[in-house]
């Protein structure tokens, strides 16, 4: 009798969450959509002795939430997603937990080359950071994956690995500054436009030719919509400067990553177009009250 009940909760559950998520699609696709999400995927480990499992099937957990979330941008219209996946910060973990991480970052990149959802779709796969400091079997990992996407441009997706934002502002000054000393751009010319050029995001880095837009190809480094999970109310220092400068919309949410379902992407996205309706409201309110004084 009780498992009866039991089943019949569930099912009463399951039908109520899939029509209120249905709903919530349709009401998100009314609107304008992010173009740039980004996601720290946090709480894999918390998860791991929640549930009682190893850190390392904790992690395997978050790969499949991973696949699954690539796949939901990519439905929903979303062109770009850049996704957290290793901090430099992270290089102070135990000797045992960085290897089953770079075991896993392998694996996951191997795969990438060989998914036929990634071709199908056109994805673009790129590792933005400092990839000198990870082992060398997963940077060859990684280059065989951005070998075998270079040419897509439907969906970007890019993986932060050995991250650190504020060292990618560092280094794309140090960037500028070195064009600056071999006297191809000077001092005067520098604008927040010249820092964005030379992101991790950018290809190119050095070479990128003077006034090449950031927008070309359709990539775009400005963050919409930040989301994280876990439970924490920060940032982490990712992505820094193409999210303050943007006015981006920011998500937290108790779930940790490998429970994080396509419901809590839909109610990320409505808060970032609430707050995108918020702010046209306040503009335009502010355009009132200025015609109204000079009136």
């Amino acid at each position: 009798m009780k498992r009866g009940v039991a089943r019949l909760c569930n099912w009463l559950r399951d039908r109520v969450y899939g029509e209120y998520e249905r709903m919530l699609e349709e009401e998100i696709l009314a609107r304008n959509l992010p173009e740039h999400v980004a996601i720290i995927m946090d709480g894999n480990r918390r998860f791991a002795r929640k549930i009682g499992v190893s850190t390392p099937h904790g992690y395997l957990y978050g790969a499949g939430v991973t696949e699954r979330v690539i796949e939901w941008c990519f439905d929903l219209g979303i062109k770009q997603l850049t996704i957290y996946a290793f901090s430099r910060e992270n290089f102070r973990r135990t000797e045992e937990e960085k290897q089953e991480l770079f075991k896993l970052m392998r694996t996951e990149f191997e795969k990438i080359s060989m998914d036929e959802r990634v071709h199908t779709r056109g994805v673009r796969v790129r590792a933005i950071g400092n990839l000198n400091l990870l082992p060398e079997s997963v940077r060859e990992a990684i280059k065989r994956a951005e070998r075998a996407t270079e040419r897509y441009r439907q969906f970007r997706l890019f993986i932060a690995v050995a991250y650190s934002g504020r060292m990618e502002i560092v280094d794309s000054v140090r960037t500028i500054a070195n064009q600056v000393k071999r006297g191809l751009l000077s001092a005067d010319e520098i604008t927040e436009e010249t820092i964005s050029r030379h992101l991790y995001m950018i290809e190119g880095g050095e070479e990128l030719e003077l006034g090449q837009s950031q927008c070309q190809e359709g990539l775009k480094t400005a963050v919409d919509l930040i989301i994280r999970t876990g439970g924490e109310m920060r940032l982490s220092n990712f992505v820094p400067w193409q999210a303050l400068g943007n006015e981006c919309a920011a998500y937290f949410c108790a779930p940790f990553w490998p429970e994080f379902r396509r419901i809590d992407l839909l109610r990320a996205i409505r808060t970032y177009q609430e707050r995108e309706e918020d702010r046209k409201r306040y503009t335009v309110m502010r355009m009132l009250k200025l015609v109204r004084a000079f009136s």
